[in-house]
């Protein structure tokens, strides 16, 4: 995600014009559950007076007959007119389309079976990023990673870091993501555990080994924790910089050379709470408390949840704990010749999360303390106030502190702690109103990201207070994810397996086997200025989804296309816990 390949484009975009009389019917590709509200969106360049049919997929008997209605906010270009079609009431089990005139939706389930095993994709796409023994390609890659710097030792020193997940379409390894990911998969399996399957053994490989996937794949995360944190008060918080972004290569193929030989030894960059960078593009570093307080909490987490016969792993959690609160604030990440970095900013919510899960797991009163103070300072502070922030500059885009907090405080802190969830919550809602599809998030590069922490947010909201009055529009969010959007497209790879979604994504896995990854989440629409700003991006082929392209945001199914259309690893994970509840 980080990253500009320097590409051949082959042929210019060329703007394909639509037929200026069609209509254009968009839903939920993977379906909906029984219950759920449903609503298409139906849009035209004319006006539409005509009614809509819900009509059963098979036997093309009609299952519900309604009007549209016009949806009161400003139209999004090229379009000028747009309709909502509400068919909640249609509940039985079965393949449906959503018909107006000649136009006609793409075939969707409703149903309980909307939702069985899509999370288990999800997890697949987890496999195929694993660094160390890769299942995908059944290989070992980056074994050498990797030689010391800014460390308590002397710099290119050799301290074993492998493992991890490649971060998306590139191979570099950060600590900022691989936490996250390893809490947010292990917070799926906390809530929905009942519904992840046993497919696959520790290293990723076919074939049961009498553990959840989504146990094993966290185990993954947790293992690599451990390594970063192997030097007793130090931290490693990055493995190999942006010299990654050199062209294609499979992963046990690496020819980058940062200076041993290409495919050898990759940099391992020490937190110190201070600016890095080896060249101009300086990070603003000024603390670990980011990394300190998301790792402790992912590594309590495990020690409730994973087997921990000897307490190594909530010894350690303890200690980074430790860490974080005494150089309070933020780890950025490195550049080598790029201006683009992950620039989280926050760190408050991330020691409230680890203070948290740390009273959990010991019962300790001064972690109590701490995760009350936290999260006062936290508070409300999300991207979900801006329109405009730095990239993942509020990461990891929803504070579970606040859930993880919320059982253990009295009921006016309780309250408290929903309210911050609230009021982000109703930002976001204000923010829908303003556009027809009522999408709630700002179209900051990795907008995908923000959406599915909005519903995650929503969904622990429900779960702490039992307010339901966000849940419908938490519904919007999901269906944008999965086809109720402009490009009529699903935002993960291979869902649904027949249906419209990413393919030419932005990865060497498709650059160079044409292999479809299902369960990866791409970065998704983006600001059409900010597209247009960024260094080395671009199309390799005709644009598919011109017509439906306005002059706000931009989304485009091409492997050029680093911006919109790359599948990223902690993206998924996130989403790993509301698809898994979905499917429960």
């Amino acid at each position: 995600m980080l990253h500009v390949l320097i590409l051949l484009l082959l042929t210019p975009p060329v703007p394909v014009r639509g037929d200026v009389d069609s209509v254009h019917v968009r839903v939920n590709l993977l379906g909906y559950r029984a219950e759920d509200s449903k609503v298409a969106v139906v849009f035209a360049h004319s006006a539409v007076a005509i009614p809509f049919q819900v009509v059963e997929r098979f036997t093309g008997e009609v299952a519900l007959a309604g009007s549209l209605a016009p949806v009161a906010a400003e139209p999004w270009a090229p379009f000028a007119h747009y309709y909502e079609a509400d068919f909640s009431s249609v509940t039985a089990p079965g393949e449906v389309v959503v018909r107006v005139g000649a136009a006609e939706s793409p075939p969707f389930p409703v149903g309980a079976a909307a939702y069985r095993g899509a999370h288990e994709d999800l997890l697949a796409f987890m496999r195929q990023q694993r660094c160390g023994f890769n299942p995908f390609f059944d290989r070992q890659c980056h074994r050498a990673d990797g030689l010391s710097f800014y460390g308590p030792m002397p710099d290119s020193t050799f301290i074993d870091v492998s493992g991890g997940w490649h971060d998306a379409g590139d191979q570099l390894k950060y600590l900022i993501t691989g936490s996250n990911a390893t809490a947010r998969m292990l917070l799926a399996f906390e809530e929905s555990g009942a519904v992840f399957a046993d497919r696959h053994d520790a290293l990723g490989r076919a074939g049961p080994n009498g553990v959840r996937d989504v146990v094993d794949e966290a185990a993954w995360g947790v293992d690599w924790i451990r390594k970063l944190a192997s030097v007793p008060g130090a931290l490693v918080h990055q493995v190999a910089d942006d010299r990654d972004h050199r062209g294609w290569k499979i992963p046990h193929a690496d020819s980058v050379d940062y200076g041993w030989g290409a495919g050898s030894y990759r940099p391992a960059y020490f937190a110190t709470g201070a600016p890095q960078g080896l060249r101009e593009f300086q990070s603003e570093a000024n603390g670990v408390s980011n990394l300190a307080g998301r790792s402790a909490a992912a590594l309590a987490m495990a020690h409730r949840l994973l087997p921990d016969t000897t307490g190594e792993v909530l010894a350690l959690a303890r200690a980074l704990y430790g860490m974080g609160r005494e150089e309070e604030g933020f780890q950025q990440g490195n550049s080598w010749g790029a201006p683009y970095r992950y620039t989280e900013r926050t760190w408050a919510d991330d020691m409230e999360w680890g203070a948290a899960e740390l009273y959990r797991a010991t019962g300790r009163q001064e972690y109590l303390d701490d995760a009350v103070r936290y999260a006062r300072l936290a508070g409300t502070t999300s991207w979900m106030e801006h329109d405009s922030t730095g990239h993942y500059e509020y990461y990891p885009f929803v504070n579970v502190g606040h859930f993880a907090l919320h059982s253990y405080v009295d009921a006016a802190f309780a309250d408290t702690l929903a309210s911050f969830y609230r009021d982000g919550i109703e930002r976001s809602v204000a923010r829908a109103a303003t556009n027809p599809w009522g999408v709630g998030v700002p179209f900051l590069w990795c907008s995908n990201n923000l959406v599915s922490a909005l519903i995650t947010q929503i969904l622990l909201y429900e779960r702490m207070t039992g307010d339901l009055a966000y849940h419908d529009f938490m519904l919007r969010q999901r269906d944008w994810l999965l086809g109720r959007n402009p490009w009529g497209t699903s935002m993960f790879t291979g869902l649904p397996r027949d249906g419209e979604r990413p393919v030419e994504v932005h990865t060497s896995t498709w650059a160079l086997t044409r292999t479809d990854v299902p369960g990866g989440l791409v970065d998704g629409p983006i600001d059409a200025r900010t597209w247009k700003g960024l260094i080395g991006i671009g199309l390799t082929d005709t644009d598919e989804f011109a017509p439906f392209q306005g002059d706000r945001i931009l989304y485009h199914d091409d492997v050029g296309d680093y911006a919109t259309n790359e599948p990223t690893m902690d993206g998924t994970a996130g989403a790993v816990f509301w698809m898994a509840w979905f499917a429960r």
